[in-house]
């Protein structure tokens, strides 16, 4: 007998022994050694096998094959199509369609997007109602929302970054600070969560006087957005386990190394929408800066609140962006998971209906999250009003993840949420990758835009798409279930959207910002 088979005998031997005689704390193990142990290895690996061998196309959470094949050959600059028709179900309630135009939008040759088919920029300019002495104008209606360093590794993070640049499109940092992985090219939103990393003094509490630093310091931060709430955990606040917690971290975030991050669940700088709208003026009068706010929705007083002060105080934020609760990069108990917070269809519709009860919807610019990162899901919140899609798990997947939600436990299998073995993560490849992808999801957007007879997905109305609903066999318009109709904007074509045009645009809001601050100061000279 050979000493491999002895060796096998020996070690199974130890095992049974250990495991029938000595072991007290598995029951499974002491009743059936050595084969209980394949329990918890199917357990540990359940996720990956379910992807693989056991659901069908359509029926995995939170993205199913036939969304992450289209994410990866997109990525890959593959062949997303699929052949022989849809196996989706039609008949299925909340199952949409985008009615389409018998004469679709004609690309001519003279047009913009006849040579350049992914160009799509927001078709508003952040600030411009508020008179911000730096306006933003998006060059993409899609963008890479909030994940921070820390909970992504750096190379993942670099890769975002740079992706984004290569796209044209902008990159939240998260709520983990501004690190040097966030500075690699692309146009940059800061967020400024309840822990004020990156905007904090020696004792936790927030400053202005750094916050000011970094924006003046880092022009590539184009936006601050405060995050009162996410998707994943509403009303709960972020955490970094104490082992990814490096010396790197540590500095960017201003707390110590080995420490557990701990983000409270509220704000100490404002406790109320007036407090709010108040500290976003604050904000935006010291940086110049376009400033926002990212919320899921709950309880919808806050709302009607909000909007009452951003039309009483004339401020407030430049852009919202909700979250639904489908959202799911930050790792969270499941009952928050799984039931705070609407989702997003609902969200939306919420907020939107009570800007446009104050008649200020058109100030503000939407930013939509939420497994949105697909066309036609795009497309609908477009219908809904938003004005731009930001992608994060998408992301991900379109840089590796193969969504074995380990995100949260340090054994990520592709190295994107690891802060270890970030040499083994090839960052020239990912960046590509995520460019392709967003491209990709542009491009495909835009052709629906054409397919219903538009030249910008701003104008895609809710009319356009019809869901299937439990008392009725015929398909309603999203008017009709959400009872409102999304306002239209002042839109005048694809040419007015170009960087010379808006050269001219985002020059004439500036002097008009400087106008409107030395007419400030002379009111105050003079009181």
């Amino acid at each position: 007998m050979s000493y491999f088979i002895i060796s096998v005998l020996v070690f199974l031997a130890v095992v049974f022994i250990h495991d029938r005689f000595i072991q007290k704390k598995h029951t499974i193990l002491k009743h059936y050694p050595i084969i209980g142990h394949f329990r918890y290895l199917l357990e540990a690996i359940g996720p990956e096998m379910r992807q693989y061998l056991v659901a069908n196309n359509r029926e995995e959470f939170p993205f199913n094959r036939i969304q992450r094949s289209y994410i990866y050959a997109s990525a890959k600059k593959q062949n997303p199509m699929q052949g022989f028709g849809s196996d989706a179900d039609f008949s299925k309630i909340g199952h949409f369609f985008v009615r389409h135009s018998a004469f679709p939008f004609r690309v001519e040759e003279n047009h913009i997007n006849h040579d350049k088919k992914d160009f799509v920029p927001c078709a508003k300019i952040i600030g411009e109602y508020n008179k911000r002495k730096n306006p933003f104008h998006p060059k993409s209606i899609v963008n890479i929302s909030a994940m921070s360093y820390g909970s992504l590794g750096s190379g993942a993070t670099t890769a975002n970054n740079m992706g984004a640049a290569i796209a044209g499109a902008y990159h939240n940092t998260g709520e983990g600070g501004f690190s040097p992985y966030h500075n690699t090219g692309a146009d940059v939103v800061f967020q400024i969560g309840t822990a004020y990393y990156g905007c904090r003094d020696d004792k936790g509490k927030f400053s202005m006087d750094e916050l000011v630093k970094l924006t003046d310091s880092n022009p590539n931060i184009k936006m601050i957005e405060i995050k009162l709430s996410q998707g994943a955990k509403p009303g709960k606040g972020g955490i970094l386990p104490a082992e990814k917690v490096t010396k790197e971290i540590a500095l960017i975030r201003k707390i110590k190394v080995g420490e557990a991050s701990i983000s409270p669940a509220y704000h100490t700088m404002f406790s109320n929408a007036k407090e709010l709208v108040q500290f976003i003026e604050l904000v935006a009068e010291r940086t110049g800066l376009p400033v926002g706010i990212k919320s899921a929705v709950g309880q919808v007083e806050f709302w009607y609140e909000l909007a009452f002060y951003m039309e009483e105080l004339k401020g407030g934020p430049d852009f919202i962006s909700i979250d639904g609760g489908e959202g799911g990069t930050g790792a969270a108990p499941a009952a928050f998971a799984d039931n705070v917070s609407l989702p997003f269809d609902s969200a939306f519709t919420t907020v939107y209906k009570i800007m446009q009860t104050y008649g200020i919807e058109k100030r503000v610019t939407f930013a939509a999250s939420a497994k949105l990162g697909l066309p036609s899901e795009a497309i609908k919140a477009f219908a809904m009003g938003a004005d731009m899609i930001s992608m994060a798990r998408e992301i991900l997947i379109a840089g590796g993840c193969i969504q074995a939600q380990k995100c949260h436990t340090g054994g990520c299998p592709t190295m994107i949420a690891r802060a270890d073995k970030q040499h083994l993560y090839n960052i020239e490849d990912k960046k590509i990758r995520v460019a392709n992808f967003i491209s990709a999801l542009r491009k495909d957007i835009l052709e629906i835009t054409h397919a219903c007879g538009y030249e910008h997905p701003c104008q895609i109305e809710m009319k356009d798409i019809s869901i299937n609903t439990r008392d009725s066999n015929t398909p309603k318009s999203l008017s009709l279930i959400y009872e409102y109709d999304k306002t239209r904007i002042g839109f005048a074509g694809m040419d007015y959207l170009t960087e010379k045009s808006l050269k001219e645009e985002v020059f004439k809001i500036k002097t008009d910002a400087l106008e409107k601050e030395a007419i400030k100061k002379d009111k105050f000279k003079n009181n």
